[in-house]
């Protein structure tokens, strides 16, 4: 395997698993009191998707040293390392394994761990405004901001699919389906701004229509193809599912839980292609 293609590997990884902590700590802190039974297996959840991150962190850290001498001798060279942790990449890998470490402490019952479960959360999503292309862009001011909100929202809807998934399982019907109205409403406000802040993001970065055709582009495509995928999916558990829970019918919750592990497939795929985006191309090849 080559270092860019681990690279792009764990980097994939690691962006599931840092956003799934994340996504759980918001989730438990907007809808934690209305949890009946599933507050601790989230909790779990949560703990461990952090504990998962922090090697996967680490490891894309290392490689960094590995992509700058073209090969994984660069992993055990000291020089090497050296200079990729002094970059922003590495400032930004240390904020984000901090941010974990706090995350795992913090996703625990109590009003106060559910605020330090938002910073933390905050925190991790700020880590990504430390390097990558926004930083090297001339509209970096509004760009910044953009890139924090289109990141806290994709945290909130990736950790909040297996915790909804969970919900399903362990909540009575009627617990169900109110949590699943209310997270609904939500999400239709805050769901749209991850289009919204990410074509913001697209249009200031691209140099032109022109860069839809090159790889960097084909990939953004692939992304607005799969949000448009997700969004249908979560009218189906919106607009149909979710009001039928209510019949407390249990063939309802299944079905759910299918399109529910169907979003987190695409949901993993787009960050896949993030991933990608990110370690080989930049917006104007």
């Amino acid at each position: 395997m080559s270092v860019d293609i681990a690279s792009i590997v764990l980097r994939a990884l690691g962006f599931i698993a840092l956003l799934q902590a994340a996504g759980t700590a918001l989730f438990l802190a907007i809808f934690g009191r209305r949890l009946v039974l599933s507050t601790s297996a989230m909790e779990r959840l949560g703990r461990t998707s952090a504990w998962l991150a922090l090697p996967l962190v680490a490891a894309w850290q290392l490689l960094a040293g590995a992509r700058m001498t073209g090969d994984l001798s660069g992993v055990l060279d000291p020089a090497m390392q050296r200079l990729a942790l002094q970059g922003s990449a590495g400032t930004a890998s240390l904020v984000r394994m901090a941010a974990l470490l706090l995350l795992f402490v913090a996703l625990r019952p109590g009003a106060a761990w559910r605020t330090a479960g938002v910073v933390g959360a905050t925190l991790l999503a700020g880590s990504f405004l430390l390097t990558g292309h926004t930083t090297a862009s001339a509209h970096r001011l509004l760009l910044s901001p953009l890139l924090l909100l289109h990141l806290w929202v994709v945290a909130f809807w990736l950790g909040s699919l297996p915790a909804l998934f969970i919900v399903t399982l362990r909540e009575p019907a009627v617990v169900t389906a109110l949590l699943v109205a209310a997270w609904s409403r939500l999400a239709g406000w805050l769901v749209p701004c991850i289009a919204i802040a990410g074509v913001l993001l697209a249009w200031a970065l691209l140099p032109g229509w022109a860069a839809l055709r090159a790889p960097y582009g084909v990939l953004l495509l692939g992304k607005v193809g799969g949000f448009a995928a997700l969004m249908a999916l979560a009218a189906v558990n919106r607009w149909r599912l979710g009001p039928a829970l209510l019949s407390g019918d249990p063939r309802v919750a299944a079905r759910m839980r299918l399109v529910i592990a169907a979003e987190f497939v695409l949901v993993c795929g787009v960050l896949a292609a993030t991933a990608t985006m990110t370690t080989l191309y930049s917006p104007d090849q």
